[in-house]
């Protein structure tokens, strides 16, 4: 039976772990359970069909991991698991500006032929809009996508990682280092403890440069910080049902059961130190934005704020693979905003190359040296 030590439990780290679990290898969770964890902040939209970025590989990755999990949480809810935080809901993508909504069904029509999980590509007035998500400003029309759906990240990775510890896995809380024989990784240290391992997969996010720094690897990781508010909506009726609201903007509205509203947001660059703090700054764009999208959340009640640090490799590409140079040494990283969407079916794809199984997209164009620097 392989040995595989997966450093990082966030979307990424979980899903590797959970289907390495389920296809019979050994494997070690390890993480320190960092503040700012991205997936522990995050409330993910799962619709890439209609964005507007031109980068085939990024839209690939991202087709794929839409594609993934349907299939992905019925395998969860198989196991016990139903509280995975996903639903398909649908999508409204907003816009007072009937010409945009037009070329926006346009390409989702022609993203359809290959990407039937789309499902129906609905177009809807203000009226329509409005019944649907009834929070929402007045004015809005929409382009309806049914296939759409929305995923709470800490749920999703909670019930992954139960799962894969139910498969046999096994899971420390800790500050890993990569343990290696010349060029040959061959395990991590944690507290003095070695623990062996064939494979070690690096799934650290926004904190790998540190772990990769020892080794001589200058991996180029970035990090956006975002700050995500919660309220809790008087609006009566099943929320759990809403579809996700996306706007012409960075923001959206996202909706969960018990009158749960998600405002987010805040897309923070010049951050160092890893600073997690909730901004006054941070939490009035959020709410101004919002409020603007949504009116009638004025009247909410204010729950929380998550902070998380998104990822960002060159390129604003995802990265993964083996790391060139060395033997026993994987790693994705570099999964930005579409970290939920894509998470769990990269994961997939590292177990699989950590088992010397073939993955199913090429993935050359997501080669980690594009993150690897010469200095």
């Amino acid at each position: 039976m392989k040995k595989v030590i997966v450093i990082g439990s966030g979307i990424l780290g979980a899903s590797t772990a959970y289907q390495l679990a389920k296809m019979g290898a050994e494997v070690l969770i390890i993480d320190r359970q960092e503040p700012g964890q991205a997936t522990d902040a995050a409330a993910g939209i799962i619709c890439p069909w209609v964005s507007q970025r031109r980068n085939q590989a990024w839209y690939r990755l991202a087709k794929a991991g839409a594609r993934f999990y349907p299939e992905l949480i019925r395998e969860l809810e198989a196991e016990g698991e139903t509280d995975t935080g996903y639903a398909q809901v649908g999508a409204l993508n907003v816009h007072k500006d009937v010409d945009k909504l037009q070329q926006m069904e346009g390409r989702a029509l022609l993203r359809k032929e290959d990407a039937p999980e789309i499902g129906e590509i609905t177009m809807l007035d203000a009226q329509q809009t409005r019944s649907l998500f009834p929070l929402l400003a007045d004015g809005y029309q929409a382009v309806h996508i049914s296939g759409a759906a929305r995923v709470d990240g800490r749920a999703l990775r909670d019930a992954l990682i139960r799962s894969a510890l139910r498969n046999g896995a096994e899971s420390i809380q800790g500050n890993a280092l990569l343990e290696h024989q010349g060029n040959r990784v061959v395990g991590a240290r944690v507290n003095d403890i070695l623990y062996p391992a064939d494979e070690v997969i690096v799934c650290a996010g926004a904190w790998a440069k540190e772990l990769f720094d020892p080794l001589g690897i200058r991996f180029d990781v970035r990090y956006q910080k975002a700050q995500i508010m919660h309220v809790h909506t008087k609006q009566q009726g099943d929320t759990g049902h809403w579809p996700v609201i996306m706007p012409p903007s960075d923001q959206y509205l996202l909706a969960f059961p018990g009158q749960k509203i998600v405002i987010g947001a805040t897309h923070e660059n010049d951050i160092h130190d890893y600073d997690t703090r909730i901004t006054a700054g941070g939490m009035q764009e959020v709410l101004n934005k919002g409020l603007e999208l949504a009116p009638e959340l004025k009247d909410s009640t204010f729950q929380e704020v998550r902070v998380g640090f998104r990822p960002f490799t060159p390129g604003f590409l995802p990265v993964m693979g083996t790391i060139p140079g060395w033997d026993g040494l994987i790693t994705a990283n570099g999964l930005g905003a579409s970290g939920l969407t894509m998470g769990p079916w990269i994961g997939s794809q590292l177990a699989k190359l950590a088992l010397g199984m073939e993955p199913d997209l090429d993935i050359r164009d997501y080669n980690v040296l594009q993150a690897i620097g010469t200095s």
